[in-house]
């Protein structure tokens, strides 16, 4: 005789951890390269430049080089941490 189960419900779980993933990971790099291109951007004499976008791009790639690692670093454990946790939306036992 069978057994009367509930149908199974459609959980991403795997989604979502690449989402926060990514959205950390994005999150942490812009606080790394933030300090350098508010700095960069003060330096910046008043009125209209071309290359203003060239610059913020130069900078950007110069400041991330040596950090990229921490930046990845630091997401996979919050992600971890927050996975572990359950204190993730979406990611919460049951």
């Amino acid at each position: 005789m069978a057994s009367a189960r509930a149908p199974a419900s459609f959980q991403p779980r795997a989604t979502l951890v690449l989402i926060y993933f990514f959205a950390l990971f994005f999150g942490f790099a812009l606080l790394l390269v933030a300090p350098t291109l508010v700095s960069a951007y003060r330096e910046l004499p008043p009125g209209p430049a071309r290359d203003d976008l060239e610059l913020a791009s130069r900078i950007a790639r110069e400041s991330i080089r040596g950090r990229l690692g921490l930046a990845l670093g630091a997401a996979a454990l919050a992600t971890a941490a927050g996975t572990c946790s359950g204190r993730l939306p979406g990611l919460r036992r049951r």
